[in-house]
This record gives structure tokens, C-alpha cells and sequence, in this order.
């Protein structure tokens, strides 16, 4: 008799959260997604960083873009080879520490070729920089790096010289915890202007 009761109240429940939806939805189209509701959510998946470039590949591929090929091709390689080294798939913050290894590089590389002589080449590394950075986070810019600055020396109290290096720690966890791509060479010249005496 319980089992019966049990089953009757179950079959009560099933049925007024089947009339509950029929009335708020009262379309048809809507029932597969109250049946397979987990299995659409595990397809509504944010794509990560490896595979948007693996997707931005195929279509440079298709478009016969050969530059951006080339240059995507090598990010896929260095993000590959990272994993290899980690021996487990990367997340998009430590794909993105590799994407700001390769901008560094690139960086470098203009800096070489232009005191050489080499424009082409240091436009080349100056494209691909650009393309690589389109996977980046926004980039501060020297404002929000200033105000950045002056902000943690305010938290800090009154630092000095002597204390760029905690300065400098700082300003870099407020602008990653901010999601904010910056650059170190950029910051220590904003560090050591604002602490130097006026």
C-alpha cells in the first residue's frame, strides 16, 4: 500500500511539473530541452583558447591566408609544446602565459631587426605580434598603467626606491587580478618615475 501511495504521489509530482512547463512554454520545441537538459548544457561549452585557434587555423586554411596560417600554426606548435612539458592540457591562463612568451619574443625580435637594418622582417614580427595579441586580454594602456601605479603606492603607504620590487609585485597582481594584459618593461619605467623624488 505504501508503494502504491508512493507511486502515486511520485506520478502527481511528474505530472505538475509536465503541466507547469506546457503552460510557461507552451511550445512544443521546448520538451527536448527539458529531457536532455544536461546533455545541451554540456554542448553550450565555452570554447577555450586552443580551440579557437584551431578553429581560426581551419579558416585561414580556407581563406589560403598564408601569413596568418604560418603564424597561428607556430602559436598552436608552442602551445603543444608546453603541454608535452606539463604533460596535461593547458587552461586559457597558462595558454595565455604562453601566447605573452611569444609577444616578448616577437618584441625582442623587432627591437634586432630594426637596429639592423631588417624592416621587413621587423614588420613581419610586428604583424604577428598584433595577431597573437588578438587572443590577449585588453591591454593597459600608459594611463590605466600610471593610475595603477599611483594607486598602489597610495595602499602602500610611502614606499621608496628601495621598494620597487614589492611596488612592482603589487602593480602587476592588481592589473592580472583586473584580467588585464600589462607590460613589465612598461611598468618598472612608471615605477621607478613615481617613486623617484621630485
Amino acid at each position: 500500500m505504501h508503494r502504491r501511495k508512493a507511486k502515486s504521489i511520485n506520478h502527481e509530482g511528474h505530472e505538475v511539473t509536465r503541466r507547469f512547463f506546457e503552460v510557461a512554454f507552451p511550445s512544443r520545441t521546448f520538451v527536448p530541452f527539458v529531457v536532455n537538459a544536461f546533455r545541451l548544457a554540456s554542448i553550450i561549452a565555452i570554447m577555450t583558447l586552443s580551440e579557437q585557434i584551431q578553429k581560426d587555423i581551419t579558416t585561414a586554411m580556407k581563406a589560403r591566408d598564408e601569413q596568418r596560417l604560418s603564424c597561428l600554426r607556430m602559436v598552436k606548435t608552442a602551445l603543444k609544446n608546453r603541454e608535452i612539458e606539463k604533460m596535461a592540457p593547458l587552461d586559457d591562463k597558462e595558454a595565455q602565459q604562453v601566447l605573452s612568451t611569444l609577444i616578448k619574443q616577437r618584441k625582442d625580435s623587432v627591437e634586432q631587426f630594426t637596429k639592423g637594418g631588417r624592416q621587413e622582417m621587423a614588420d613581419k614580427e610586428a604583424a604577428e605580434i598584433k595577431l597573437i595579441e588578438t587572443y590577449m586580454p585588453k591591454a593597459a594602456g600608459e594611463e590605466d598603467i600610471v593610475a595603477g601605479v599611483k594607486a598602489v603606492i597610495v595602499e602602500m603607504g610611502a614606499p621608496t626606491m628601495k621598494d620597487m620590487g614589492a611596488v612592482m609585485k603589487n602593480v602587476m597582481a592588481r592589473f592580472a587580478a583586473g584580467g588585464m594584459r600589462v607590460d613589465g618593461k612598461q611598468v618598472s619605467e612608471v615605477v621607478k618615475r613615481e617613486l623617484t623624488p621630485k
